[in-house]
């Protein structure tokens, strides 16, 4: 049975990061037919098709997507051990990097990252992606994103996880329209805004369901970031997180916070990345550095 080479093994990785023939091509810097040539290879040797292309998509089998992880990371701590030793400089940086983030996450977290990024790295692109629970993990794995923020739990042992901020959920209305003092029967009445569980949040959807107020429901939205305005101009309420409520409360002023009658508090918000080995240097600063900048100080004692 043939062995397959690095170039060979480099080439899988690219192709399942990327889906596409003509974009593997261009990053390995070889022709489309070289590629097409080297998975014909490949599959010979794995004795599995690898890739079914669907559309304009190549789609890895069940054999790729098991193989993708120790390649990944044996072509990453190859390309480690080769490469200069020379510390890293951030200040060097003039490249691209991906951060899933929700919306709410981007109003949240990019205030204090920003700053963070234009002092240790300005030439650095920062490419924020929205953070859709169900692709996420995907896309970490992939490389396509380089870091996620998330309070989605995601259970890949390709995947490295570390908590940044406890989420604990509140009631917010407007204070023209206040909700009585917290108990069981403070939203009898009341009208609510839902806003979609693609971000990750799903705990103002499961007790909404719990506790009979979804028919309560007046507005469904996709994304937090209308919400305050209409809270504002109406007598709805909307649940969420209550350091997103207090960054809307910062930006509007005829908001109010309300307490939870039951307990209110989910998975924390965590830092996704590949695992160690996998990552670049300049992947590893990354991480560390939103890190610095919105763990919140509990975590940061660890």
């Amino acid at each position: 049975m043939p062995f397959a080479d690095l170039n060979q093994l480099r080439t899988f990785v690219v192709l399942y990061e990327l889906r596409s023939l003509t974009a593997a091509a261009d990053r390995l810097h070889v022709t489309q037919p070289t590629v097409s040539y080297t998975l014909a290879r490949l599959r010979e040797r794995f004795k599995d098709d690898l890739f079914r292309r669907e559309g304009h998509v190549m789609v890895p089998t069940a054999r790729a997507v098991q193989l993708f992880g120790p390649l990944h990371e044996a072509l990453a701590q190859i390309d480690a051990t080769v490469s200069a030793p020379d510390a890293f400089d951030p200040a060097t940086l003039d490249g691209e990097l991906a951060l899933a983030l929700t919306s709410i996450g981007e109003q949240t977290f990019l205030p204090p990252i920003m700053p963070v990024l234009a002092r240790e790295a300005p030439g650095l692109h920062l490419q924020v992606a929205r953070l859709d629970a169900d692709r996420v993990e995907d896309g970490l794995i992939r490389g396509s994103i380089d870091l996620a923020i998330t309070v989605s739990l995601m259970g890949s042992p390709s995947l490295w996880r570390t908590p940044i901020r406890s989420v604990e959920y509140v009631a917010l209305s407007s204070s023209a329209h206040p909700l009585p003092a917290t108990g069981p029967d403070m939203f009898a009445g009341r009208r609510f805004v839902r806003v979609s569980a693609r971000g990750g949040h799903v705990f103002p959807f499961q007790t909404m369901v719990e506790h009979g107020l979804m028919t309560q429901v007046a507005l469904t939205v996709e994304e937090y970031a209308s919400v305050p305005a209409v809270l504002e101009a109406t007598d709805l309420v909307v649940l969420l997180p209550r350091h997103v409520a207090e960054v809307f409360c910062g930006w509007f002023a005829g908001l109010r916070i309300a307490e939870l009658p039951w307990p209110g508090h989910s998975a924390p918000v965590a830092l996704y990345t590949r695992r160690e080995a996998a990552l670049s240097q300049a992947q590893r600063w990354f991480r560390s550095a939103v890190f610095d900048a919105v763990a919140a100080d509990e975590y940061r004692e660890r």
